[in-house]
């Protein structure tokens, strides 16, 4: 197995000019090497973080292989390549020219993408491009590159921001992302619980059905039933009910709205099928509740 090396460890390999780094900034999840190359031909291990080359000055024919064949094309100002984590890589070209080298770590864009995907993350995989026009890539760059020159006031948290929404760019454009499954996978996860509780409880009234509620939780009826009763430890209909119950509680005891309409509000089909519910769950009815 090929040995993985750090970003400050490239230039053993790719020998340049360093124009720029923020080795010493503090900056975490993120770093910015640039560079000044003439032309090379050289064969790099494996990186350790993801790494993302924006074309600054200069333009040459470039070719790189990493895992198949031969890619081919001609960088200038304005390109980005990329290359995924812990990927060996042979990369040619012929003229001289500046790059900035921007590294995220596994840390950052796995922590990113179980944020925007809610699902535990097994792996993040770059896809494989040498060369792609891309203004939202190339300013982040740019805006991180000149954090490391200026080192202006906020700087590590300024990089930090921008960092995450290139990871997110990343992620919606050239990732493929490979799942854990959850160790229980009978549950639901807690930004769908969140989802289902404000949902019922903003239409307590409006009697939310089993097909509905499983819309809002993303998933199939028949695995949503089951998935609820594991997560919230009863069914749908009987935590609506538990719902119906506490607000009429509350709003009993405020005192300002006659039972008919505590009936109404919570969502009861009228105020006799309240009263039958209070009996059943609490033993006492909304009148004698209210005294």
């Amino acid at each position: 197995m090929a040995t993985i090396i750090t970003p400050s460890e490239v230039p053993k390999y790719v020998p340049g000019t360093v124009t720029a780094a923020s080795d010493d900034l503090g900056w975490n999840g993120v770093l910015l090497r640039a560079y000044h190359y003439t032309g090379l031909d050289v064969i790099v291990p494996p990186v350790r973080d993801f790494t993302i080359v924006s074309y600054r000055g200069g333009a040459t024919f470039m070719e790189r292989r990493c895992d198949g064949a031969w890619t081919r094309t001609h960088c200038e100002p304005g390109d980005v390549s990329l290359l995924t984590r812990s990927e060996r890589s042979h990369w040619r070209w012929t003229e001289a020219i500046d790059v900035s080298h921007v590294y995220l770590t596994e840390t950052l864009v796995s922590a990113v993408c179980t944020e925007i995907m809610d699902r535990c993350v097994a792996d993040v995989h770059l896809h494989d491009v040498l060369k792609a026009h891309d203004p939202v890539v190339t300013a982040a760059v740019a805006a991180i590159a000149r954090e490391a020159q200026q080192k202006a006031l906020g700087g590590a948290l300024y990089v930090e921001a921008v960092a995450t929404q290139l990871a997110v760019h990343l992620l919606r454009k050239y990732a493929s992302v490979a799942f854990r499954e959850p160790r229980d996978q009978g549950r639901l996860s807690p930004v769908q619980v969140r989802r289902l509780r404000e949902y019922i409880d903003s239409r307590l009234h409006e009697s939310p059905n089993l097909e509905t509620l499983a819309e809002v939780a993303g998933m199939g009826m028949w695995s949503f039933a089951r998935h609820f009763r594991e997560s919230f430890g009863r069914t749908p209909h009987a935590y609506i009910i538990e719902r119906r119950i506490d607000r009429a509680q509350r709003l009993l005891a405020q005192g300002r709205m006659p039972i008919k309409e505590v009936a109404s509000d919570c969502g009861f089909a009228d105020q006799a099928h309240m009263t039958r519910v209070f009996r059943t769950h609490l033993g006492t009815t909304p009148a004698a509740l209210r005294r």
